[in-house]
């Protein structure tokens, strides 16, 4: 890590910690008791540490002269890991509240583990912690690939990752004290999203370097939707979090949007976070490391584009669709009803292709888990961008608003799309990262496989049950046109569905943990210096790219 720096580079990281550390100081002081001064302490303490760390190695020697002919993976390696250990987190937090609803007793009486406290733990660590070091990590190896470019700083990708994984543990520890915005996927307060907003602007410019310094004429389209997700997400993020302090002592804050438009702009948010960070990044994974597991090209380049357009423009006009029979005017509900429907064209474009993609090697899904797990992932994006674009249509949402169908909707694209893409794409990344031949055990990669199918399928059957009984039994009445069910029958009728939810959640979590111990396993044995093919130097071609041309 430090290894790689150069004395100067040390320096400059060293002057950034120091700052760090300031304000982490004067967090501290000025919030005192309040929960400010909690983080303040947490951000004192993770400047503190990783300045130690420089120090420790400050007098070792240089790296070789050559280390900027070849690519910057470091970033990318620590990234994989804290990827496993957010996965792992942020699935325990969610078996855990999907166990108090079957169980309430398990919040123990406890202001700190209650439901509303432990959820956001569990939705950050997932898409955040988990899916965001997963985009973050990957776009650092797949950037430099398919542009035969190191990476355009050594400092940057380190304020990226570590920068983010604090505002990660912000945003969590915040939490557990009742610390939140109360805004869905946005919960952290005021401080821990300007911090962001620093992370992600020197991401973006770091990314955008990194392509202009690029050897490839050519910008492969993973590099385009990684872009996506990086531009779009910044955008969402500044508009949605614009709030004002009580004071720059406390932690808490108030939005500057109101009423009806706060709902809105909420919702612009919560579809497109959606849209950007959970499908456009892990797009851009299936576009790279698809053709790398199975050594085939995309079928087809032009349609990969068609979609990306049709992707970035009918998404951004959808989120309206979220607050149908609301205060909400009826034309904007209409408008994202309508663009939800029409993203059907540019979503089953991208799974389309991938599907033809592997068309004539359905021999390798068979015998390979890891490629399994992509084609898995691409029917799972199929299935849940169809249900998305039928739920939006207003008689639909009608029965299935403010049920179990659309959690068990958002956890089909969770598990059976993010997760799986994300395992197929770290398992195929590891073994070449480390220059390993294969997984420690491909044995524990389909035990991993089948328990993460199993743990889907429960989960995701359970819910649609679930949510279609509820949503049934709220719009049942009897001959004198009361209400045929109270709120309370219809919670006992989930009961057992809860439990299915729980235990399918509590398989995919086994399975995590399975993939996080055959990883570090991997990652401890010896190189494979006899397979030739990890001698091979990497040409930093794009997959696919050979098909190119006869485009």
């Amino acid at each position: 890590m430090v290894q790689q720096l150069t004395t100067g580079e040390r320096q400059n990281a060293l002057v950034i910690l120091v700052c760090i550390v300031a304000v982490g100081v004067a967090m501290a002081a000025a919030g005192g008791s309040d929960a400010l001064g909690v983080h303040g302490v947490i951000v004192l303490l993770f400047g503190a540490g990783l300045a130690a760390l420089v120090m420790r190695s400050y007098y070792e020697a240089e790296p070789a002269q050559d280390r900027l002919s070849h690519y910057y993976d470091d970033p990318t390696k620590v990234g994989i890991a804290l990827t496993l250990a957010w996965a792992i987190f942020g699935m325990f937090m969610g078996v855990w509240t999907a166990a108090q609803l079957a169980w309430p007793d398990l919040a123990f009486d406890a202001g700190w583990s209650t439901f509303g406290r432990l959820r956001p733990t569990h939705t950050t660590g997932v898409i955040f912690g988990f899916g965001g070091n997963a985009l973050i990590a990957t776009s650092f190896h797949v950037v430099q690939r398919t542009s035969r470019a190191r990476l355009a700083g050594q400092v940057s990708p380190w304020f990226v990752l570590l920068g983010f994984n604090l505002f990660c543990v912000l945003a969590v520890t915040g939490y557990f004290m009742g610390v939140t915005q109360s805004k869905e996927y946005a919960e952290a307060e005021w401080y821990a999203d300007l911090w962001l907003v620093v992370v992600w602007v020197t991401y973006f410019v770091l990314f955008l370097r990194t392509i202009a310094r690029r050897k490839e004429p050519h910008i492969y389209v993973a590099n385009w939707y990684y872009m996506a997700f990086i531009v779009v997400v910044a955008i969402l993020h500044i508009v949605n979090n614009l709030a004002v302090p009580i004071s720059f002592g406390q932690a808490k804050s108030y939005t500057i949007w109101a009423g009806v438009q706060d709902s809105m702009v909420q919702w612009w948010y919560g579809h497109n976070a959606v849209a950007f960070f959970l499908t456009a990044g892990f797009l851009a994974m299936l576009y790279y490391y698809l053709p790398v597991r199975a050594q085939r090209p995309i079928f087809s380049y032009r349609l990969s584009i068609l979609s990306f357009w049709g992707i970035t423009f009918f998404y951004m006009w959808a989120g309206s669709h979220h607050l149908h029979y609301t205060a909400l005017p009826h034309w904007v509900q209409n408008l994202g009803m309508t663009f939800s429907v029409m993203l059907l064209v540019p979503s089953w474009a991208s799974a389309g292709n991938a599907l033809l993609t592997l068309n004539g090697a359905w021999q390798k899904v068979r015998d390979d888990a890891t490629l399994r797990f992509i084609f898995v992932a691409v029917v799972f994006y199929g299935l849940s961008t169809f249900e998305g674009s039928f739920l939006a249509i207003r008689p639909v949402n009608a029965l299935s608003h403010y049920t179990d169908w659309t959690v068990g909707h958002v956890h089909a694209g969770a598990l059976g799309w993010v997760a799986f893409i994300t395992f197929g794409s770290i398992y195929t990344l590891v073994p070449s990262l480390w220059k390993r031949e294969r997984m420690y055990s491909p044995v524990l990669v389909e035990v991993h496989f089948w328990l993460a199918v199993a743990g889907t399928l429960i989960y995701v059957f359970a819910m649609w049950n679930s949510g279609i009984l509820q949503g049934l039994m709220w719009r049942t009445y009897t001959q004198e046109g009361t209400l045929a069910y109270s709120f309370l029958d219809s919670l006992v009728a989930m009961y057992p569905y809860y439990i299915a939810r729980a235990f399918g959640g509590l398989l995919f979590l086994l399975g995590a943990m399975i993939a996080a111990f055959n990883i570090w396993m991997t990652v401890r044995a010896v190189p494979a210096t006899l397979d030739r093919r990890a001698d091979v130097p990497d040409t930093g071609l794009a997959p696919g790219a050979a098909a190119t041309p006869a485009e």
